[in-house]
């Protein structure tokens, strides 16, 4: 998306060789999305010592990542010693800390870790702590509803008067030669978090048939969650191997695949900022917040709802019901739930956004670790 044309404010005064700290305590697509936000910051202070605050199932897709010093990993529900262990370790030890959002616990590690403060303020919290919030904070942005989790990093980066950078970083890649067959191939991954996510079994076994029809075999990837690995190899008996890959193995297979497919995930989110021509199934989520951040960015934000939606190298594959996007946890609102949207897409549509991919020239890839 194109850059604000409000003026930003003065540049946050730091020392000459400052140390930032950037707290983000969410998963792992939201940490990868902080990044724009990280680059923009070394961009600004070439000779700071960045580190990022993660949980610790989060920190593999920031390891190696050049712009980053150090990454701290904390349990994601910590006993009361190992916070206060954590914060004696950070208190004070930093000329600026950046909450990455509006939560009371990654804002409060902000304050106590910094001499200098930034974060989001969330216009739907109770008015006092919204206050005390922007009081404590020296520089802050509200939490806008609606635009994309990368324009809302950047416009806390334009808080801190500091020019955008709008790029995703990915981890640091890896040997991945005994995965990928030659220079020909497509990678999906086909396992989101939560079944409110999932796509059929049908659907993705049509999509295999469809891809080998254009001569391209499947590389079936996955994460190491035992349960993830089961279904998948449900999903792909018969069709193709199930492939464990760790965050470099999954980046190199990406930065020479000819197409990646897969549902709102973190892969799919890394499959984009690889460069990779990349096919997003989405269903109840808002593309317009979560959809995939091509390579070099966006001129115009992602539409609500569309049948195939193309930004760069991602194409958003949607089947538009009255009710998209509905934001809710599937049609019964809950994380075990079915969507109707995914259940009833067909796997023509997701072949014809494949098609338009493979189409596409060779775009820029990625500069990864």
């Amino acid at each position: 998306m194109k850059p604000s044309t409000i003026p930003l404010p003065a540049k946050i005064p730091l020392p000459a060789k400052p140390r930032i700290l950037v707290v983000s305590l969410r998963r792992i697509g939201d940490v990868l999305l902080t990044t724009p936000l990280i680059h923009s910051l070394r961009r600004a202070f070439p000779d700071a010592a960045i580190d990022v605050l993660v949980f610790s199932g989060t920190a593999g897709i920031v390891k190696g990542n050049p712009d980053i010093d150090r990454v701290i990993a904390m349990p994601a529900r910590p006993a009361i010693g190992e916070t206060l262990t954590l914060v004696g370790r950070l208190f004070r030890r930093y000329d600026l800390a950046i909450s990455t959002q509006p939560g009371d616990r990654p804002t409060v590690f902000a304050l106590l870790a910094g001499r200098s403060h930034a974060g989001l303020t969330d216009a739907d919290a109770p008015a006092l702590g919204r206050l005390l919030k922007s009081r404590l904070l020296h520089r802050s942005t509200p939490l806008v509803p609606d635009i994309h989790r990368v324009e809302q990093m950047l416009r806390l980066g334009d808080a801190l008067g500091i020019d955008r950078v709008p790029e995703l970083v990915c981890p640091a890649a890896g040997p991945a030669d005994s995965i990928a067959p030659g220079e020909n191939y497509a990678v999906i991954h086909a396992a989101p978090m939560f079944r409110y996510k999932q796509w059929t079994r049908e659907g993705w076994r049509a999509l295999a048939a469809g891809l080998a029809q254009r001569g391209l075999p499947v590389v079936a990837i996955s994460g190491p969650d035992e349960a993830e690995r089961r279904y998948l190899e449900d999903v792909w008996q018969g069709v193709a191997a199930v492939h464990a890959a760790a965050w470099p193995t999954t980046v190199a297979l990406l930065a020479r695949a000819r197409v990646y497919v897969g549902p709102d995930t973190s892969v799919t989110h890394l499959a984009a900022a690889a460069g990779c021509p990349t096919v997003a199934l989405f269903g109840p989520m808002d593309p317009r917040v979560w959809g995939p951040w091509p390579v070099g960015g966006m001129d115009s934000p992602w539409q609500a709802s569309g049948t195939i939606q193309n930004r760069g190298n991602v194409w958003i594959v949607q089947n538009p019901l009255p009710c998209l996007p509905c934001t809710f946890e599937g049609c019964e609102r809950h994380i075990g739930s079915t969507s109707v949207c995914l259940e009833e897409l067909r796997a023509e549509q997701v072949l014809a956004a494949v098609d338009q991919a493979l189409a596409t020239a060779p775009r820029p890839r990625a500069a990864v670790a």
